[in-house]
């Protein structure tokens, strides 16, 4: 049995169909797919992508070309994401029918140990299944302080925001995290004045600074303002406007209306209401599931993969956390140690990085060597316009070992991956110098990272932090 059909679900309930299993997965949604493809990753990103083209349009006068001033039709933009997600989610059915996998429509609990009630959707039936073991991928919804209201017409969350049913001319976006970037990007694009708020002293906190300096540069110039350490106290909505109380030392105006607010603030685990009592499974205070290393639960035949198991709450963990759950269900010797789990930010540029930070190592007190390859001297950078982005290299300082990688730039996120192998692999910073890569490239800013630890990079002069 598999709870949930997002990323890490149909990946435990492909698997385990793969090997033979009979499998049913349950989710809440008519098709698979969960809020990654519903309501997250694949629409945002052809938001992202939409935008990125109104941003180059705009860019393009530079070079010489005007394509004048965009129209925005949203009935056919909010129709042409929609048809991505339709065809995603078909094909997943397909996928689901191919492998034999029973999909069920419904809201899952348990009765025990080896047993599940089905409700169907508007609780008109159910239906008690028994298994052998089940896997919880049930995913995460959006956060939000207690005493905000989220109406979905004036005060938005992540969900709501992305099925852009106006422009609004003014909008304040609450959190200054992926999720809150991408989307402000996405309005910024579409015409309307971003007010970000973060009650941190930077934005993507934890991120590392060097990665985030050139977004930050960027956003300055896109966003209206961007108001660090400070907090809302109160949301105020009307019928037409947002009144909004802000505190912080940035703040002129402790009060100010929005058209919109955005609260993008993070996500919590979907736990709640599962049963997990009669099951036997305990969470933490969080609400997240605990597990072991093979992601089984504190009952051993029930496990737990996804945002529900803990940070980082991203798709590709998830997915990654189904192969190992699947393979301790068949008795293989595995566990979930990944060295590098990738991090994108799809704003504009993007952010991503993997392995150890230097912020991280800092923090830690970790011995490490930080090299950055700025793109002012890469070639295919410049051909594009975009310069602002930089690669950086985190080394074991002895053995020259690759620790951790950071990105930013115009497709960061296609590049890291070339990182992940490296950490993965304990590469050192000879391989990737000695790897060839093609010119002119963004992804030859990794092997030019790798030169600069040498002090012989042919496009850059510069000494490693060491």
């Amino acid at each position: 049995m598999v709870i949930g059909g997002g990323p890490g679900g149909y990946a435990a309930a492909f698997r385990a169909a793969d090997a033979g299993m009979t499998v049913t997965m349950v989710d809440r949604e008519a098709a698979p797919g969960g809020v990654c493809l519903h309501a997250g990753c694949i629409p945002s990103k052809t938001l992202l992508h939409i935008a990125s083209l109104l941003n180059e349009a705009e860019e393009a006068s530079a070079w010489g070309i005007d394509f004048g001033t965009p129209t925005l039709d949203l009935d056919k933009l909010r129709n042409w994401k929609d048809r991505v997600i339709s065809k995603m989610t078909g094909g997943l059915e397909m996928l689901a029918r191919t492998r034999n996998v029973h999909f069920v429509q419904g809201n899952a609990s348990f009765e025990s140990t080896n047993s599940l009630r089905i409700e169907s959707a508007g609780n008109s039936t159910s239906e008690s299944i028994g298994f052998d073991y089940a896997v919880i991928a049930t995913g995460s919804r959006p956060a939000a302080p207690p005493g905000f209201q989220v109406d979905g017409d004036r005060v938005l969350d992540s969900t709501a925001a992305l099925n852009i049913t106006d422009i609004p001319s003014s909008m304040l976006v609450i959190g200054g995290g992926y999720i809150g970037l991408e989307l402000g990007t996405v309005y910024a694009a579409l015409g309307s004045r971003i007010t970000m708020v973060e009650m941190e002293s930077g934005l993507l906190p934890g991120a590392d600074r060097d990665l985030l300096a050139p977004l930050q540069d960027r956003l300055e110039h896109t966003f209206d303002s961007i108001l660090l350490d400070t907090r809302v106290d109160e949301l105020k909505a009307s019928e037409k406007q947002v009144m909004v109380n802000l505190t912080g030392a940035a703040v002129e105006d402790g009060t100010q209306s929005f058209d919109k607010v955005l609260i993008a603030v993070g996500r919590q685990p979907n736990t709640e209401d599962l049963g997990l009592a009669h099951a036997g499974v305990e969470t933490n205070q969080q609400g997240f599931i605990e597990i072991n290393a093979q992601r089984r639960t504190t009952t051993p035949n029930i496990l737990a993969i996804g945002d529900v198991a803990g940070d980082p709450m991203l798709a590709h963990k998830a997915a990654h956390e189904a192969h190992v759950a699947v393979a301790a269900i068949q008795g293989q010797p595995t566990i979930y140690a990944p060295h590098a789990v990738p991090a994108v930010v799809f704003t504009d540029p993007e952010i991503a990085w993997c392995g150890l930070t230097e912020s991280e190592a800092q923090r830690t007190d970790t011995p490490h060597t930080a090299v950055c390859f700025p793109w002012t001297a890469s070639g295919r950078a410049t051909t594009r316009g975009r310069n602002d982005g930089l690669t950086k290299l985190i080394l074991e300082p002895v053995t020259e070992r690759v620790l951790g990688f950071g990105i930013t730039g115009a497709g960061a996120g296609e590049l890291i991956a070339e990182g992940v192998l490296a950490v993965e692999m304990g590469a050192r910073a000879e391989d990737l110098r000695l790897s060839i890569h093609p010119h002119p490239t963004l992804s030859e800013t990794l092997m030019e990272a790798a030169d600069v630890f040498f002090d012989n990079s042919p496009h850059f002069i510069a000494r490693p932090k060491r």
